[in-house]
């Protein structure tokens, strides 16, 4: 089963399932932006800091994958789910499914 027969959503969905930490943890840094009087960040960023904690900090070292497709999802899930974040990240049409 090779990553690309499914779609990016299905991968996404399959990851948040399997790494519940992922979606904990942005949002606890998406919140401290916030109230650090941030009307909006950039989900990059974030997604390094990330990467910084889930391989560095809690040294899971390099097979702990952040896949960037999964950004933009994580985004949207962000705002969609947490009205203080409605908005908060910029955000363009979804190109792939």
């Amino acid at each position: 089963d090779l990553p690309f027969d499914r779609t990016i959503q299905e991968r996404f969905e399959e990851f948040h399932a399997a790494h519940p930490e992922v979606y904990t943890y942005l949002l606890a840094l998406a919140r401290e932006v916030r109230h650090k009087g941030y009307k909006r960040y950039g989900i990059g960023a974030l997604w390094e800091r990330l990467r910084w904690h889930f391989q560095i900090e809690e040294a899971l070292g390099e097979d702990f994958k952040l896949n960037n497709d999964f950004r933009s999802r994580y985004a949207r899930k962000l705002m969609q789910e947490q009205p203080e974040l409605d908005g908060f990240f910029e955000i363009r049409e979804l190109q792939a499914a």
